[in-house]
């Protein structure tokens, strides 16, 4: 498990999807996940620290969670299949790991409200994961797994398996990554 944190929320110019970028802590590697508007706006209205009137979907369930005595510990982003990721989301109830299967926005959306580690399968970050050449701005992969330091160009038949990325992908600019903002492509 890969430590990471929501570096920030972009609308491709597109298609007006939204993606919610996460960032390694340790290191440059990127992994954006395709979201709905509404937990895009989830995710941001919590980041920015914007407060609402009502509680939001969000605000609700994790306070369901809180009032019933189990502790949020951390999500997982833990498989992508066919362009689909995967999450968990791990609790503590009455001393005892319960794992809930989740949609990575509803899971991302939670955990900043309730402040808990966000991480990623290895094996994700291996098939989504972006790094950009600090050079050039495009993207690159490791040529070994967890490994950084062996960069190589992603080909054209690489990013064509990750097809709901590609026109985002290129679209991306080095240079806004990392401000954690909420932006539009």
């Amino acid at each position: 498990m890969i430590e990471m944190s929501v570096d920030s929320i972009r609308v491709s110019v597109m298609n007006s999807q939204r993606v919610v970028i996460l960032k390694e802590v340790h290191s440059d590697r990127y992994l954006p996940i395709w979201i709905g508007p509404a937990e895009a706006d989830a995710i941001a209205i919590k980041l920015q620290g914007v407060s609402v009137p009502r509680p939001l979907t969000h605000d609700l369930l994790h306070s369901v969670i809180s009032t019933l005595g189990a502790k949020i510990k951390s999500i997982l982003v833990n498989d992508l299949q066919n362009d689909t990721f995967y999450a968990k989301i791990s609790f503590d109830f009455n001393g005892k790991e319960v794992e809930i299967d989740s949609r990575p926005s509803d899971a991302i959306a939670i955990a900043v409200r309730a402040k808990a580690p966000i991480y990623a399968n290895e094996e994700v970050l291996e098939k989504a994961g972006i790094i950009f050449d600090q050079e050039t701005g495009k993207p690159v992969v490791s040529s070994q797994a967890g490994k950084h330091d062996g960069k190589k160009e992603v080909s054209e038949e690489e990013l064509r398996k990750l097809s709901a990325f590609t026109d985002f992908i290129n679209t991306l600019d080095l240079r806004d990554l990392g401000k954690g903002k909420t932006s539009e492509d």
